[in-house]
């Protein structure tokens, strides 16, 4: 009966396999109770792992030295899909090489043509080329004679924040300081340095800025400057020949021309939540072109530089979309800036604020939503009782879980408009209403 009972749990030990890997051959030998091959010495494949890892270490480590980031990607707000938009700003971790001299290139003016007279608020357009102008019966100017036209009156711009230095180019407007530029290149800056074509920097102000057109002039106490000859953008036609001119990826490569034509006119470009009408060129653009000229072979500028689409990160093979503000739509807008300081018409909440951080919502269990960090004073919201602190959950039932979708609401109201809002505070839910105001900057 022992026996019997010792046979019935006499269990038979299984088989271990341990199975090698080196690259793609495999080594599956069996030790113990199968193959009585003793496992091979694999101790060179660690050592030459290893190896490579301190290689490739040291690799990424001089390129970084070398500010070279083959893999770095621009800024994008939005969560990226197969075909993305990006501006072209970009974030670049680096300070603005400062002359030697910085006192006397700051405070003495550079040789140059004399203003003749103060300049109005009106940005004034050239007839097209093709009308039958001067310009267009001496023929168009050789590339070289359109980069010593334009060169003088573009601008490096680098921007300063609480978090991040910045980078991206400007176009000179008048002779005596005013600069177009990008709203996205000086958007929330805390610091603007402009540097001129003849090494001179100085300190800028943002005279007036609009997010929906992407457009802000900036002013510099500078006399002398040359401004750009700006060309009706109305008068272009697919196929025209077109340069652009900036700084693709900082101020180290300043001054880069890059050639290519108009792809397509009147391109309707819905980016978050607003609907922008814009030229299309195949005239490359990178980080650092924003707020740059795009320019005609008469030496006209017809455009401002503001975006391209994808990147070689996360759109393979996408290539030669790139995309400008056309003159005759900046003209309009640039007049309100330089008049008001904003471009009437525009709606606004009455608030500003940036949205709850993930770190919060877990750690202070905060609900999803755009936290007030100030209310206008005289506001129909500040009216209503909205305070610093508040969040808010939702516009008209509609919740707000990013930035671009309140502004995607508001771009669907009028000043005017009332709208019912649901915020947060001290650990109840409020409900209100109040008018949608006008944004005055």
């Amino acid at each position: 009966m022992a026996d019997n009972q010792k046979d019935d749990l006499d269990i038979q030990e299984p088989e271990y396999e341990y199975a090698y890997e080196s690259g793609d051959d495999r080594d599956c030998g069996y030790y113990g109770t199968g193959s009585t091959t003793p496992p091979k010495d694999h101790a060179w494949v660690v050592a030459l792992v290893l190896v490579l890892l301190i290689l490739c270490s040291g690799l990424l480590t001089a390129l970084g030295l070398m500010d070279i980031h083959p893999f770095r990607q621009p800024n994008p707000t939005e969560p990226q899909t197969s075909v993305s938009f990006f501006a072209v700003d970009g974030t670049v971790p680096r300070n603005l090489e400062e002359p030697d001299d910085m006192e006397s290139l700051s405070t003495q003016p550079s040789e140059g043509p004399v203003c003749p007279v103060d300049p109005d608020t009106d940005l004034q357009l050239k007839p097209s080329p093709d009308s039958g102008s001067d310009t267009a019966e001496k023929g168009p100017l050789s590339w070289q004679d359109v980069y010593a036209k334009v060169i003088p009156s573009v601008v490096s711009i680098t921007t300063t924040s609480n978090t991040s230095t910045s980078s991206g180019t400007g176009v000179v407007m008048s002779c005596n300081g005013y600069i177009i530029t990008n709203s996205h290149v000086v958007e929330n800056a805390t610091g603007i340095s402009v540097l001129l074509t003849d090494g001179r920097v100085f300190d800028a102000t943002c005279v007036g800025q609009d997010a929906i057109s992407d457009l802000a002039v900036l002013y510099i106490q500078a006399d002398n400057l040359v401004p750009a000859e700006f060309g009706d953008s109305s008068a272009l036609r697919v196929g025209d020949d077109v340069v652009a001119i900036g700084d693709p990826l900082g101020v180290e490569l300043r001054g880069t021309m890059t050639d290519g034509i108009i792809s397509a006119i009147n391109r309707d470009l819905k980016i978050g939540g607003k609907t922008m009408t814009l030229l299309q060129t195949t005239a490359a653009l990178n980080s650092g072109n924003s707020g740059g000229p795009l320019v005609n072979c008469y030496g006209q500028v017809v455009g401002i530089n503001t975006m391209k689409i994808g990147d070689y990160a996360s759109v393979s093979g996408v290539e030669g979309l790139g995309f400008a503000i056309p003159m005759t739509s900046a003209k309009s807008v640039v007049q309100q800036l330089m008049t008001n300081g904003y471009v009437a018409g525009r709606p606004s909440l009455g608030v500003k604020g940036q949205m709850v951080s993930n770190f919060y919502q877990y750690y202070y269990h905060l609900p999803v939503g755009l936290l007030i960090t100030e209310v206008i004073e005289g506001s129909s919201a500040a009216q209503t009782g909205l305070q610093l602190g508040d969040i808010l959950l939702s516009v008209d039932g509609t919740r707000i879980t990013g930035v671009n979708v309140l502004e995607e609401l508001l771009y669907t109201t009028e000043v005017g408009d009332s709208v019912d809002v649901t915020i947060y505070r001290s650990g109840r839910e409020y409900r209100m209403s109040f008018e949608i105001e006008e944004a005055k900057g």
